[in-house]
């Protein structure tokens, strides 16, 4: 059960191959201060807000942020939703093109969070340190298959960066869109569930706190 629940969270081999063909130019994000910080990602569907956690997760946290800076996730979509599991976007567009990325990051799975219903987390491929523009929010608690337990290609788990704290009820629409197949993709929403921007909200004084 591990082993199927952590298949749903990588891409296949050849998207990785297809990623490897050139590397969007995105400005890096500076080095972020240990801030409470919020995003706001508008969707087709409505909005949510999520808060970050850079002083758990400083390189995750500015690689997202680099992201959003350069509206790399503007028209993108939540290509892979399983209902009960979790909901995946932020490197399709729309018409299932994938988008150029930066180059894959450190995975800090190992930072403490947890895979609990409402967090974000960085989806990868079955190297631990490949992450690039996915994110998926969890729907459920999947602590026990997707939480940092080794450091090793199995174990390492997938990296918590963020929680949704306003807009959960959008998150849960997502989830119950009908979905099929788009070409060699499953779960893939038969209406285009659209990102229609991600945008910095606020940065408080105080640490974020998880």
């Amino acid at each position: 059960m591990k082993g199927f629940f952590a298949a749903l969270l990588v891409l296949p081999c050849w998207v990785l191959a297809d990623a490897s063909l050139g590397t969007a130019t995105l400005q890096a994000a500076a080095p972020q201060e240990r801030k409470a910080m919020q995003i706001v990602i508008e969707t087709n569907l409505g909005a949510l807000t999520a808060e970050l956690y850079p002083d758990k997760a400083p390189v995750t946290v500015s690689n997202m942020l680099a992201y959003i800076d350069a509206k790399y996730y503007d028209e993108t979509i939540f290509h892979r939703v399983i209902d009960g599991f979790m909901i995946q976007g932020g490197g399709f567009t729309r018409d299932m093109m994938q988008k150029k990325t930066n180059a894959p990051i450190k995975n800090e799975a190992d930072n403490g969070l947890r895979n609990e219903r409402g967090t974000l987390a960085m989806a990868r491929t079955m190297v631990v340190d490949s992450a690039t523009s996915q994110f998926f929010i969890n729907l459920t608690d999947n602590s026990g298959h997707l939480n940092f337990k080794a450091k090793t290609d199995a174990g390492y788990g997938y990296c918590v960066f963020g929680k949704v704290i306003e807009g959960m009820d959008v998150v849960d629409k997502i989830a119950k869109t009908p979905t099929g197949f788009s070409g060699r993709h499953q779960n893939v929403p038969l209406e285009p569930v659209v990102i229609t921007r991600i945008r910095r909200k606020t940065e408080a004084a105080a640490p974020a706190t998880p």
